[in-house]
């Protein structure tokens, strides 16, 4: 009977020490290699983003494939991908975390296998998916022989199938050419570290070698690059602290899935805090612009504001935030930049944000200053004539309550595409005082429409000014209330009660006029 006891003790210390080789402890010159880079480790980013010591791994003694010449003698602690559930608010997820420190952080044959397991945990046990990226796509010693490659693996459909069912999250923490790009194009959120990720289809070695053009990585999908001007990412910071911390925050706004209610927090806000900036926030100057931002925050509750893009598509700002501790979205037009016009990358902005909210059950908010969508030969180059299409597409897909408060111009399709009106079934449609609504702007509607008019008079000028303040006259909130083409004018201060009140008793969802169709086709 001893003999037996010391024989399980032995086993089991076999097992501990084979795991203590792949932890970073049994890996001294690797752990410090990654340091010496300016970064953590993959197990010291999950021990970040996990609550206390709640990550429990799967996986952990998985070694790497070794059937050919080429990969015989291959040490891959893991096989370079770490995965397992953990809590994040004490709220269980699903995590993959890419060992850049084992063989550039390439994707192996069980390592993928691994990486799919973590997916299909999310979709089983309805719980977030984060991963933590940095590495660079297909592990070559793998992936060149087609007995491992031509399955392919089922981890993109696997991503898709997640898709609207449980929030999904990138940092994206080192190199992410390939794979990783992959992975972040169908996540719901993905956060950059600058000067530091790279995301791309194919890094510079492989650009060089294919289309013999010469670029460096930063130029080719560097941080800066990827969230400004791309928008492939969500937001850049400048330390990965910073982007564990996003990764949290961002799950803090969403249910862990779509069935779940939303998370609640307590907060001791008052519903009926009234701010008297609001009440001339708006320039008396319509040419004249403000940040609608800052109307965001002195709606919200206080420090709950959380913007997705806020460097990208300027011209429409998209944000979470929270009204009496209930998340929900706002989507604004930005007068600040372009005067808040709809162009191709600011409906793509809004389009996806607006499906995101819904999916998770989050209430929108649309704050309307919008002079309609942009015009002339660049707008149609860039194809808005059918990505404007996505945006009102959003619209009327998404069931979650809404609601719609007209700051300032409400104007042509840009109005309707940001729910004016009944254009798409509100649960509610203010104005504040300083709103102009109208089909088209005053001054080009007179040029076309009263020419031969204003240019048949004695002082042709004085006419033309005269038609113009003639139909000014006609644009404000009052008279829009009178033909009740809004439900009611509200006092600027009253705007974060109004809004409260109505989302309190707001039913979680609208009703479902849809026909019974299989499934509704985006436009894009």
């Amino acid at each position: 009977m001893v003999g037996d006891e010391s024989n399980g003790r032995a086993l089991n210390q076999k097992v501990e020490d084979a795991r203590r080789k792949v932890l970073d402890e049994g890996r001294p010159d690797a752990v410090a290699w990654q340091h010496g880079r300016g970064k953590m480790t993959a197990r010291e980013r999950i021990a970040k983003l996990c609550d206390g010591d709640s990550f429990q791994e799967y996986g952990s003694l998985v070694e790497p494939l070794r059937d050919t010449g080429f990969n015989k003698d291959l040490v891959a602690p893991a096989d370079g991908v770490i995965i397992g559930n953990g809590l994040i608010d004490r709220r269980p997820f699903s995590l993959l975390s890419r060992d850049y420190s084992v063989l550039g952080g390439s994707t192996g044959k069980h390592g993928a296998d691994k990486a799919n397991r973590a997916l299909i945990q999310a979709t089983e046990h309805g719980m977030p998916f984060v991963g933590l990226q940095e590495g660079g796509g297909h592990r070559i010693q793998d992936g060149q022989d087609s007995r491992h490659f031509a399955a392919a693996s089922q981890v993109f459909e696997l991503m898709a199938r997640n898709c609207g069912w449980v929030p999904t999250a990138m940092a994206m923490l080192g190199q992410g050419f390939a794979g990783p790009t992959n992975y972040a194009a169908l996540a719901d959120f993905v956060v950059m570290v600058r000067g530091q990720s790279t995301m791309g289809m194919a890094g510079p070695a492989l650009v060089k070698a294919g289309l013999g053009e010469d670029i460096d990585k930063e130029a080719l999908g560097g941080a800066m690059m990827q969230t400004n001007r791309h928008g492939i990412s969500d937001l850049a910071v400048d330390t990965e602290d910073e982007a564990l911390a996003a990764v949290r925050r961002f799950l803090s706004y969403l249910p862990s899935n779509a069935r779940q209610p939303l998370p609640i927090t307590a907060t001791d806000d008052p519903v009926g805090r009234a701010e008297e900036e609001l009440l001339e926030i708006i320039p008396a100057d319509p040419r004249k612009s403000y940040d609608v931002r800052r109307i965001i925050e002195l709606i919200s509750d206080k420090g709950s504001v959380f913007e997705k893009k806020p460097s990208y598509a300027r011209n429409i700002v998209t944000a979470f935030a929270r009204l009496n501790g209930r998340p929900l979205g706002f989507v604004a037009n930005q007068a600040r930049h372009l005067a808040g016009m709809l162009d191709v990358k600011a409906c793509e902005k809004a389009s996806q944000f607006i499906g995101l909210c819904d999916a998770f059950g989050l209430p929108l908010v649309m704050l309307i200053d919008v002079p309609g969508f942009s015009i002339g030969s660049e707008a149609e180059k860039a194809g808005l004539g059918r990505r404007s299409g996505r945006l009102m597409f959003e619209m009327g897909q998404a069931s979650v309550p809404r609601i719609s408060i007209v700051l300032r111009k409400g104007y042509g399709g840009g109005y309707y595409a940001m729910g004016g009106g009944t254009a798409f079934d509100n649960n509610a449609t203010f104005a504040w005082p300083t709103a102009e609504i109208c089909a088209m702007s005053v001054e080009g509607s007179v040029d076309v429409a009263y020419r031969k008019d204003f240019e048949a008079a004695q002082d042709p000028a004085a006419r033309r000014q005269e038609i113009i303040d003639i139909f000014k006259s006609q644009l404000g909130a009052l008279r829009a209330a009178e033909a009740f083409g809004i439900d009611e004018v509200i006092d600027p201060r009253q705007t974060r009660r109004t809004l409260c009140d109505t989302f309190d008793r707001s039913p979680p969802r609208r009703p479902n006029r849809h026909p019974p169709r299989r499934r509704a086709i985006s436009p894009i």
